[in-house]
């Protein structure tokens, strides 16, 4: 039997998952807490359990609740940080999270849930989820600066009938100040975390090195060119450069020059104007839609093709071969191949799909 009072919550050790785990319990949940080990950094020595952890499980402690810890170290190596690499070494810019969510956090928690008899599941997210007919979807948290809608794009029905999020309708700052009146100084003075969880210092090229021993020599150096294809320079190898990219290219050519074109195959990076990087039409792949069984041909939608992008109005046109093509009604820039493209209706969530091209 599932008990519908129960509920299993994700807990990384911040102020977000901590904060829901005392906001669960005010409204009479029974909760129980899980903290998925995905990744060790370099402060974490031998077996020695890592801080946030600890922090999650004294908090479990102190307010009289299960606890639990699973190790997804290696699935999440294989699933995400494999992809990682292997994205931008075919001259893709990935965005871990959102396959994080689908292909280990939600994934563990669904199977986790089951096993503990919880009906329900919640996480730290600042989103919604919304009931629209028989379908479920997301929205925007009230705070939009945390929302973090655009990295959920990918859940199913099944994880969105089941999920809660307790933070949906408070801001990052009144938790804070929640934190201090629960006497939890230690939770609401915490720092946001990293972007990507696996990137020391945001500096993923000192991770690729780490990961592909050789990659100074292989690939290696090869060529800036114009879109003309005359050599203009050298880089340091195209999987140090993403699509857009204005600094750190190391070359001088009297005006700003972005990367427009990634080649993995020859090596070379074309550079351009900026208004080289403008397009109206992006293709996805692998694509997710909540809000509707079907998607309608020329659906209207916003769209927002990177997190911290404000949203585009466009049209979407599903193809045969599974993708989706999106006609924008005006340009975009830097469209990012391995980036995620989310849809939105105001402030609900229709879905999204991997960039293409």
């Amino acid at each position: 039997m599932v008990e519908a009072t129960k509920i299993l919550l994700a807990m990384s050790g911040g102020t977000d998952s901590s904060m829901a785990a005392v906001m669960l319990l005010d409204q009479g949940y029974d909760v129980i807490g899980v903290t998925m080990r995905m990744w060790d950094d370099s402060s974490v020595k031998g077996d020695n359990t890592p801080t946030y952890i600890k922090d999650a499980q004294e908090l479990a402690s102190k307010y009289n609740f299960p606890h639990y810890v699973l190790d997804v170290r290696e699935d999440f190596k294989k699933s995400v940080v494999c992809n990682f690499v292997d994205e931008y070494m075919s001259a893709r810019t990935p965005n871990p999270c959102v396959l994080c969510n689908v292909a280990i956090k939600w994934k563990y928690l669904i199977s986790f849930a089951n096993e503990m008899n919880c009906s329900k599941i919640a996480t730290g997210h600042y989103a919604k989820i919304v009931k629209k007919g028989d379908r479920f979807t997301i929205g925007m948290g009230d705070d939009i600066r945390k929302d973090q809608s655009y990295f959920l794009w990918g859940l199913s029905q099944e994880v969105l009938s089941r999920a809660i999020f307790p933070l949906a309708e408070i801001e990052k700052e009144d938790l804070r100040i929640l934190a201090e009146e629960k006497g939890l100084s230690k939770i609401a003075k915490k720092k946001d975390s990293m972007e990507i969880c696996f990137i020391e210092d945001d500096e993923y090229r000192d991770f690729l090195r780490q990961e592909i021993k050789d990659i100074d020599s292989n690939p290696g150096i090869g060529d800036f060119i114009l879109k003309d294809g005359s050599k203009v320079g050298e880089h340091k190898g195209y999987p140090f450069y993403t699509i857009g990219q204005r600094k750190g290219l190391g070359i001088a050519l009297g005006k700003p020059a972005y990367v427009t074109k990634i080649d993995s195959k020859t090596n070379t990076i074309t550079l351009g104007d900026r208004e080289d990087l403008l397009t109206k039409e992006v293709y996805v792949k692998d694509s997710n839609i909540m809000l509707y069984n079907e998607l309608k041909d020329g659906h209207e939608v916003s769209i927002k093709i990177r997190y911290r992008t404000s949203p585009s109005l466009g049209r979407l046109y599903p193809q045969e071969n599974g993708l989706i093509k999106i006609e924008m009604y005006e340009d975009v820039s830097a469209v990012t191949p391995g980036q995620s493209a989310v849809f939105y209706e105001e402030d609900l969530l229709v879905g999204g799909g991997i960039i293409l091209k």
